[in-house]
């Protein structure tokens, strides 16, 4: 049995065992892919029909800061140690109420929908309250995005909670919003955004990542980007070596341009997974993205937006960036030798996995999400390949990764649930929600005296 089918589509599966089918069937039953296969049995089941379309697992964003949504468009000539500190996180993050995390997290999660993301996790330190965190999942759960909401600090206390802090994670907040907001929801799961030893004392550093430890949860941490680690911030600072021995497969970090690669080979061996987030990087200057370093440890890195207050929340951007720097810093490698250029290592293939599976894995969600096949999640989006842009597919893979974007994906599933379909998302808060997302970010940027 199934309640629903797509229909007649060029399958990209992504895993191993079904690879890429054409003209494919794909059974959803109770939000779960069934069968993969063709010509399938499809009685009383809802029909999508995908016939010229690209079925593909849905993206996973293993980096985002939603709730600056609201602000998007600011930060676009920002560099990180210059502005993001001192305007966003010294300045603006301080004056978001609950409400306005409401409104930054739900069109956030809106346009990770619309642009094929169906699972990200969201670093959420812009904490002033609990309400805060309350009301961001409250965002979340409203849009109907699958995320892992990482709770972090607050953003209105920089003295107490940044370079050199020697305070603890909110330990009790963190277990309510499970218990209360979380816990009993399929589509949403908890996870800890740490400062780490970049921006704490040892000892809290340590003892932050035993508190997910103990939760059970991924702890997901900035570490080793641009200067944080210098004396002028941080006179204590330790360094990777301050919490190497507590690495694990629930460890995500964030950045790490700075790491060298003993240490970036330790981590890999340990089952870390490294949040590459390309675009905002190589502007905010924290140094080239881990990607090579990551790999030539044998590791796969993960893509991410980051910072949606300066670029677009779309995915798609940062596979093709993040794919294309790592090609050129070979190609330049090969140059620089007197060698020509005659191939290229990273494919299409592995930017998309990186998207996907990848992503799927460093949220501990690898058994869920990130590959179409029967057992897991029906998250799944659909794009036109029979487009002006897209036409003819000779590779669905690179029609999806160098050739479409966000209007062509015109259907997308998240646990089974159609939430776009034919280019337009079927929520209706993208509309009764809107004048007050758009009020929000006037104020909170007039009230920031920021000088654009």
């Amino acid at each position: 049995m199934a309640d629903k089918v797509i229909q007649s589509g060029t399958v990209v599966s992504l895993d191993p065992e079904i690879g890429e089918l054409e003209e494919a069937d794909i059974l959803i039953d109770d939000g779960e892919i069934v069968e993969i296969g063709q010509e399938l049995s499809t009685s009383n089941a809802e029909v999508i029909d995908a016939t010229d379309h690209i079925v593909l697992p849905g993206f996973v964003d293993s980096h985002i800061h939603l709730w600056q949504t609201q602000v998007r468009g600011i930060a676009g000539d920002w560099s990180l140690m210059g502005d993001y500190f001192q305007d966003m996180l010294g300045n603006i993050a301080g004056l978001y109420q609950p409400e306005d995390m409401y409104l930054g997290n739900l069109f956030g999660s809106l346009e990770k929908l619309y642009t094929g993301t169906t699972t990200a996790m969201d670093w959420s330190h812009a904490i002033n309250t609990p309400e805060h965190a309350e009301r961001a999942v409250d965002g979340i759960k409203d849009a109907g995005l699958r995320a892992l909401y990482a709770y972090g600090p607050p953003g209105n206390d920089a003295e107490t909670w940044w370079f050199g802090s020697s305070t603890h994670h909110p330990e009790e907040h963190v277990k309510e919003l499970r218990d209360e907001k979380i816990a009993d929801d399929d589509l949403l799961s908890l996870g800890v955004a740490l400062r780490g030893p970049d921006f704490t004392t040892e000892e809290v550093a340590r003892s932050d990542i035993e508190l997910a430890r103990e939760l059970g949860v991924v702890a997901t941490i900035h570490m080793g980007a641009a200067q944080w680690t210098s004396s002028e911030y941080n006179p204590d600072y330790q360094g990777f070596g301050a919490i190497s021995d507590l690495l694990a497969s629930d460890v995500n970090i964030a950045h790490a341009n700075h790491f060298s690669q003993e240490d970036i080979e330790h981590a890999v061996d340990q089952g870390v997974s490294f949040s590459a987030t390309p675009e905002v990087e190589m502007q905010m200057g924290h140094g080239i993205p881990v990607t090579g370093k990551v790999l030539e440890a044998d590791g796969r890195p993960t893509w991410g937006v980051d910072v949606c207050s300066n670029i677009s929340g779309d995915m798609g951007s940062q596979m093709r960036i993040g794919l294309q720097v790592q090609r050129m810093l070979e190609n330049q490698t090969l140059l620089e030798g007197g060698e020509e250029v005659t191939s290229v290592n990273l494919t299409a293939r592995d930017t998309l996995e990186m998207a996907t599976i990848e992503g799927a894995r460093a949220l501990n969600m690898e058994d869920e999400i990130g590959t179409l096949a029967p057992g897991k999640r029906a998250d799944i989006i659909m794009i036109d390949a029979s487009d002006f842009m897209t036409a003819p597919s000779h590779s669905p893979i690179q029609t999806a990764v160098f050739q479409s974007d966000p209007s062509h994906i015109d259907t997308v599933l998240v646990g089974g649930e159609i939430v776009k379909t034919d280019g337009e998302l079927l929520n209706p808060k993208v509309n009764e929600e809107f004048a007050r997302f758009v009020q929000s970010g006037y104020r909170l940027v007039e009230e920031a005296g920021l000088d654009l």
